[in-house]
């Protein structure tokens, strides 16, 4: 059951889980279930240091605390999510499932609308005690614009964020060191990724990426677009001058250096004629051709959300920057992976959470 809440960026039609179940339809055209393409902005920097952080077996403590138990049960923690239909619904359901688990109780839950009355919500939360919020999508975060400074807010569930933004949270852009290794874990001899990318949108996770590369052994070759033409320009360049055995390019979310009605057809067809592995942050490639992508798993992002949120009420006060995401499911395209010699057989296939298309 738990895969079927991943599906918050792969709603494809055809391809199958690696169980064998079809997967639904359904996914938005744009291929972002939570928030639209706008850019990826730098992170806010910390805003307190030398705040002595609790390590997790003192977090552990803290909640076996009966007050913490009742606090928490009070409302102290609440979830603010976008009053959406299905397929959306589904996924903001599985991640306040993820947060229930962790805290072992039921939590306030206020579904809102694109208008909501934020004195109204700020005066209810407020009512039922609550001290952290925890904003699921852009519709639940941007409810909480209006809060009480007092009322903490972690961000979850939304792709990008602007850089007037100064929230903590976990962006749903996958986390750079977990997609290199599991391009690693597919092809060894790999000794480069290569990336085109936009600075205004996706600077802040070039500079993850860059970290990534040189702890996992790889060299990360960027080129910098600034519009889609110059996007259009580089591709053709770039698969030419690489070498498919040692190379591999990888599409970020970046919606100039990404875009899918013109620039994503030229980069697979290039991808396929050159026998350059191509992977990406965004599932929705692999039903198109890329070789694999990651995508999250939200009842898992739900658990790491629910252990932020105690953190804060058990004293941890530090502000931290946005952070990628790791909580991720893995989809893998075996007729890309056959076209450039990468044989997957049933055991390695049944370690991907989705497969495509069906065998």
């Amino acid at each position: 059951m738990r895969k079927a809440w991943g599906l918050l960026c792969l709603m494809l039609a055809g391809p199958v889980l690696a169980t064998g179940s079809a997967l639904p339809a359904g996914i938005p055209s744009n291929g972002f279930l939570l928030a639209p393409p706008e850019g990826l902005m730098p992170p806010p920097a910390p805003l307190r240091s030398g705040v002595r952080a609790i390590t997790l077996a003192q977090l552990e403590d803290q909640l076996r605390r009966p007050d913490m138990q009742a606090s928490i049960g009070k409302g102290t923690i609440a979830v603010v999510y976008p009053n959406a239909e299905e397929p959306f619904r589904s996924a903001f359901v599985a991640m306040i499932q993820g947060i229930e688990e962790r805290t072992k109780l039921k939590v306030r839950s206020y579904p809102v609308d694109p208008k909501v009355d934020t004195a109204e919500l700020n005066a209810a939360l407020k009512r039922n005690g609550t001290k952290v919020v925890i904003a699921l999508g852009r519709q639940g975060l941007n409810a909480t614009v209006g809060l009480d400074r007092e009322i903490a807010v972690l961000a979850g569930g939304v792709l990008l964020l602007s850089e007037a933004e100064n929230v903590m949270g976990i962006s749903m852009t996958p986390d750079p060191a977990m997609l290199f290794s599991k391009l690693h874990t597919l092809l060894p001899e790999l000794k480069r990724v290569i990336v085109v990318y936009n600075p205004q949108k996706s600077e802040w996770l070039i500079k993850l990426a860059r970290e990534a590369a040189k702890a996992q052994g790889l060299e990360l070759q960027v080129h910098v677009a600034g519009d889609m033409g110059r996007a259009a320009q580089l591709y053709p360049q770039v698969f030419a001058a690489a070498d498919s055995r040692h190379d591999a390019v990888w599409l970020p979310h970046d919606s100039t250096t990404v875009e899918e009605s013109t620039i994503l057809p030229l980069v697979l067809r290039e991808s396929w004629n050159s026998g350059v592995p191509l992977f990406s942050s965004n599932a929705l490639h692999v039903k198109k051709g890329a070789l694999f992508a990651m995508l999250p798993d939200n009842v898992e992002l739900g658990h790491t959300l629910a252990a932020s949120a105690m953190g804060v009420l058990a004293g941890d006060v530090r502000r931290r920057p946005l952070v990628p995401l790791r909580e991720l499911q893995t989809a893998i395209n075996i007729r890309t992976a056959s076209h450039i010699g990468l044989n997957l057989g049933a055991l390695q296939q049944r370690s991907f959470d989705y497969v495509y298309p069906q065998p």
